[in-house]
């Protein structure tokens, strides 16, 4: 399928910008190109966008989350985000505007949660953080003024990996249904790099089988990715086991030129066999990381647009 030729101008504007130059090997490094890169994607926040930094004081570490608050109509709905970067790059920076947009076009409040990353902190770190900023944020809404009988979670690539995870676990371990709504874009679902769209997109652009594999490595270890499909903890494959509870009423959205396309669809159908209400976006033109360019591609806009749209739908579903 086409790829939208402003995403194109866009890919190749960073591979000339960064031609010649070391490609960078370790986490740190690829931080600080990730960032590098992300910075030129931040843009000023839509008017009557407010934002803080706030400390989430958790067993043993303290997170800091940045809160993104719509203009003032009574006890907004709360959205805890997870960013995307591999679980092991990325920021609420890098993320800034991804969340600032999110609250403008749903009219909710956003925690875009800055989680552990690994390899220094691997498998189940940046799982434990999910669940509990969650948790603690769900504890939290009277006292930060939010709709306390409402709370939903959202988030891109490997976020929507912890966000799926975080609604799951959060509402088994409380017997009921604490996350009412999840947003999932072009979410890690499995450790499997064999669907047809790993096949199809192994080259790109916007992310490339070898650089997913290099990801799963640095979250799960070597091993535990050759387990692939035949992986049993569902922290690590979202569908290795059925739920306990119902999931929550879910948003999937899919970038139709990325490797990661089959693991939103076949997590869409995995809740959908269990009950879920589900609405899958599958985005036409677009490639992995598109929900952070919305400032360099208007129909990349145009489809996070419908997808909060859709998301919002859900809300009096759930």
């Amino acid at each position: 399928m086409a790829i939208d030729p402003q995403l194109l101008a866009y890919f190749r504007r960073q591979a000339e910008q960064y031609a010649g130059l070391p490609v960078p090997v370790d986490a740190p490094a690829r931080r600080a190109r990730f960032a590098e890169v992300a910075a030129s994607s931040v843009v000023p926040d839509t008017a009557g966008i407010t934002w803080t930094d706030l400390a989430l004081p958790l067993a043993g570490r303290t997170l800091t989350a940045r809160l993104f608050r719509p203009a003032a109509t009574g006890a907004a709905r709360l959205i805890v985000y997870f960013h995307g970067g591999g679980w092991v790059v990325g920021s609420h920076q890098t993320h800034h505007t991804v969340a600032a947009m999110l609250a403008a076009d749903t009219g909710c409040a956003v925690a875009s949660v800055d989680y552990r990353l690994a390899p220094e902190h691997p498998f189940p770190a940046p799982c434990d953080d999910a669940v509990q900023a969650v948790q603690w944020f769900a504890a939290q809404r009277a006292a930060l003024g939010f709709d306390t009988g409402f709370l939903a979670v959202a988030g891109d690539s490997a976020g929507g990996h912890l966000a799926a995870l975080a609604a799951q676990q959060v509402n088994a371990e409380a017997g009921r249904r604490v996350v009412a709504a999840q947003l999932l874009v072009y979410p890690v679902t499995a450790p499997v790099l064999s669907t047809e769209s790993y096949r199809a997109f192994a080259d790109g652009p916007g992310l490339t089988r070898d650089e997913m594999a290099w990801f799963w490595t640095q979250f799960i270890g070597a091993d535990a990715l050759a387990r692939g499909a035949q992986h049993e903890d569902p922290r690590i494959h979202l569908m290795a086991q059925a739920p306990h509870m119902q999931p929550p009423a879910t948003a999937i959205v899919v970038a139709a030129n990325d490797v990661l396309r089959d693991d939103g669809l076949a997590y869409a159908d995995f809740l959908v066999r269990h009950d879920a209400t589900v609405v899958t976006i599958e985005a036409s033109g677009m490639t992995h990381g598109f929900a952070r360019l919305q400032p360099d591609a208007p129909r990349a806009r145009e489809w996070m647009q419908r997808a909060a749209q859709a998301f919002t739908s859900l809300f009096d579903e759930a």
